[in-house]
């Protein structure tokens, strides 16, 4: 079976739904989901989506799958103005060199981590590195049942 069409193991099947119930909890409403259009990361996206209860905007870009930080910086750079609060979903290293350049931060991102990180920035076009503060990670290990 290709990467790409690989689905989601028992543990993601898990773990999913628990990140959607962290996002809901912490009271974030994303308006716009950018996610890899790769089966794993669909079935996560529609996992978190239903257990965090959101009525985000969702647009799987293939750009996203085995992206590199460069391009998944030029796919943040692009989102448009109207919207305050976007949530990515997809693959690693890319997810963890995104990080490093925004946050000027190593950080190891486990399967179904949840980052946030707030950019001080007007729009998202001026997006740069280093202009963003690391809030916080949710491993899926430290999410409770």
């Amino acid at each position: 079976m290709k990467d790409f069409d690989r689905p989601l193991n028992e543990r993601g099947l898990k773990t999913a739904p628990l990140i959607g119930r962290e996002l809901k909890r912490r009271k974030l409403q994303p308006e716009l989901i950018l996610s890899s259009p790769a089966k794993r990361a669909r079935q996560t996206t529609e996992l978190v989506i239903q257990a965090a209860k959101l009525k985000a905007k969702v647009q799987f870009d293939e750009r996203i799958y085995e992206a590199s930080a460069r391009r998944l910086f030029e796919i943040v750079a692009a989102i448009k103005p109207s919207v305050n609060l976007a949530l990515l979903v997809g693959h690693n290293p890319g997810f963890e060199e995104l990080t490093k350049v925004l946050t000027s931060q190593n950080t190891r991102l486990r399967t179904a981590s949840l980052v946030c990180i707030e950019l001080n920035l007007e729009k998202w076009g001026s997006v740069r590195p280093g202009v963003g503060e690391l809030k916080w990670i949710v491993d899926p290990k430290s999410v409770s049942e």
